[in-house]
């Protein structure tokens, strides 16, 4: 390539600059005042939804112009970014060009030359030409990522997100959807539907306007076993006390689970979360809340170190026994295995790696647990039982510890006293209290024996464990102390659940007993002549219970325990259930299934 050639492409690359340059400031200058965000049109559409909420026709026309505004919205995204690729790519051109043309520049000769070259070589251009041209670039790339969402806070993004809720949304948006029976002179086109707020989208049907806002984030997450911290106790409301699996009633879906597995569902924001396994497969599942479609679902393969045998375990324990936990921003899930598995919430793995199988006769059971934004994981085992914290963004160890406890199917809680975090441990022969942050031991007390399962659980600042062939005791979580100790009624899988009054057992024999939490002493009892592995969780001053042949049992969580209503579901039921905002999320032997009112 000759000195002429490279000029040419010099000029040729800088024309390309200045006109991309020029497309990007417009750009950004055209829809930084653009806000979409109108208050009142907001309130305005919400209110003619709500009127004409039965017209499920208008709603089907919104959901497909909805898709169709949707997108546009990404295609002009996608030309922006095109756009920016471009300017960089002749930016790249131009300087390469320029400094080919420069590099062997000498004396002008006595001659008459081109007066482009003449303009170059003997001005100052060719020292800040390519100066020049960098801020040209520079300046234009600045305006197009300003003006571009990606760059919108996740707060803004949710506002802006596109979404429609439908009477059908399972139904797939394709380029041969039909806009149905609508007259053609109703349907706008999509540049003059408005967009605000969490509205999506509105329709002109006569001098009829409908939209349909997206559902409701809730803000009662259920993040682990039992609940946040693992704690037994919901600030869930209004959830029924009564539903029918066979006629439907305050049942809001059913959906099927691809893999069996005995841990309990989680949730947060829209999405639940459970895992299933078999002698095939190991899989992270996430589905919706507001329909019950399944989401993703994520398997554990590919580890280094994961076993290419299946290790033996009982049937009542199985592959995915352990309950996952999530912090909102990742979802942790682990296998009998010993595969440890981390995902973000829309699916994309983050990372996985394998503990070592765990020596465990009837199966690995321990849930795991979110403390900010690390994952604690109990792994007792009978070979090297230890406790250890991992982030949960990228896996790195925080911290661990060496356990003297005995193999146990337990899992941790997290509880306060004087604001300050504790984490709360079941073992064999101790219950232990560490500091979360750094895994230090607080204090230990000897009570257990046997075959630990349950797990403990906390209120007011007392810490209360319990096993078969052992005890309940109260422990004061500020020093260590045992204040009581009792045995009449022992749950062997169960855990048991506590408010400031009082303490809830469920045994594997049939037996629902309360304790007063401060004495120990024994108020009431109720026989039902039934098995309980799911444990009990209070909600809203109630108990809610499912023994394992899917017996429901609520009861106020009084120290009478009053009876509020019993009846079978039909459905053997061993996990615990999840609660958000007026619902309550149920895992039987095979599916998952939503109690909720009917929607006014």
């Amino acid at each position: 390539m000759n000195r002429k050639i490279a000029r040419n492409i010099a000029i040729v690359s800088v024309v390309f600059i200045l006109t991309f340059s020029i497309m990007l400031v417009t750009n950004y200058f055209q829809v930084k005042n653009f806000n979409p965000l109108q208050a009142e049109v907001i309130e305005t559409l919400k209110q003619i939804n709500d009127e004409n909420s039965g017209n499920t026709q208008l709603q089907e026309q919104i959901r497909q112009l909805d898709l169709m505004a949707r997108r546009a919205y990404f295609v002009r995204t996608d030309h922006l970014m095109t756009g920016v690729y471009i300017l960089m790519g002749m930016l790249i051109v131009f300087i390469a060009a320029t400094r080919y043309y420069f590099r062997k520049t000498k004396d002008i000769p006595d001659k008459e030359i081109d007066p482009i070259d003449e303009w170059a070589e003997k001005t100052q251009a060719r020292k800040y030409l390519n100066w020049l041209a960098g801020s040209v670039a520079t300046g234009a790339l600045a305006f197009a990522f300003l003006s571009s969402p990606y760059l919108k806070s996740g707060k803004e993004k949710e506002k802006d997100e596109l979404i429609v809720e439908t009477v059908q949304p399972e139904e797939e948006y394709n380029e041969n959807t039909s806009f149905g029976e609508l007259p053609a002179d109703t349907v706008r086109s999509a540049e003059e539907i408005p967009v605000a707020g969490n509205t999506v989208a509105a329709v002109a049907a006569g001098d009829t306007v409908v939209a349909v806002a997206k559902p409701e984030v809730p803000k009662v997450t259920h993040n682990s076993f039992r609940g946040n911290n693992s704690g037994a106790v919901t600030a869930a409301k209004n959830i029924p006390t009564r539903w029918d699996l066979s006629t439907g009633e305050n049942i809001t879906w059913k959906s099927e689970i691809p893999r069996q597995g005995y841990n309990s569902p989680v949730i947060n924001g829209n999405k639940i979360f459970i895992t299933g396994a078999d002698e095939q497969a190991r899989e992270l599942y996430c589905y919706d809340l507001n329909t019950g479609a399944l989401l993703w679902q994520l398997a554990a393969e590919n580890i280094a170190g994961s076993p290419a045998q299946m290790p033996k375990t009982t049937e009542d324990t199985g592959l995915a026994a352990p309950t996952v936990t999530t912090n909102g921003k990742q979802v942790a899930a682990i296998f009998a295995t010993g595969d440890l598995l981390c995902a973000d919430m829309d699916g994309k793995r983050l990372w996985a790696k394998n503990l070592g199988v765990p020596a465990n006769h009837y199966g690995y059971a321990s849930s795991l647990l979110s403390f900010g934004n690390m994952l604690i994981v109990q792994y007792d085992n009978s070979d090297s039982p230890r406790l250890f914290a991992l982030d949960m963004a990228n896996g790195a160890e925080r911290w661990s510890k060496t356990r003297i406890d005995k193999i146990t199917w337990s899992s941790p809680i997290i509880t306060y006293v004087d604001k300050k975090p504790q984490l709360i441990l079941m073992g064999n022969p101790n219950i232990t209290s560490y500091n979360p942050t750094n895994g230090e031991q607080n204090w230990a007390v000897k009570f257990l024996s046997g075959e630990v399962a349950s797990s403990p659980c906390s209120s007011a600042g007392l810490v209360f464990g319990a096993s078969e062939y052992a005890s309940l005791i109260a422990v004061d979580a500020a020093n260590g102390e045992k204040l009581w100790e009792a045995s009449d009624y022992l749950p062997e899988v169960s855990s048991p659940a506590a408010t400031e009054d009082n303490v809830y057992v469920a045994t594997s024999y049939g037996v629902i007993a309360c304790y007063n939490a401060k004495s120990g002493e024994l108020k009431t009892f109720h026989e039902t002549d039934t098995e309980f592995y799911s444990s009990p969780v209070i909600a809203e001053g109630k108990i809610y219970l499912f023994s394992n042949s899917g017996k429901a049992f609520i009861y106020s969580a009084n120290s009478e325990l009053t009876p509020v209503n019993s009846f079978e579901t039909g459905e053997r039921t061993f996990a615990t259930p999840a609660f958000t905002d007026s619902r309550m999320i149920v895992r039987s032997e095979n599916r998952l299934y939503c109690v909720q009112k009917p929607q006014s």
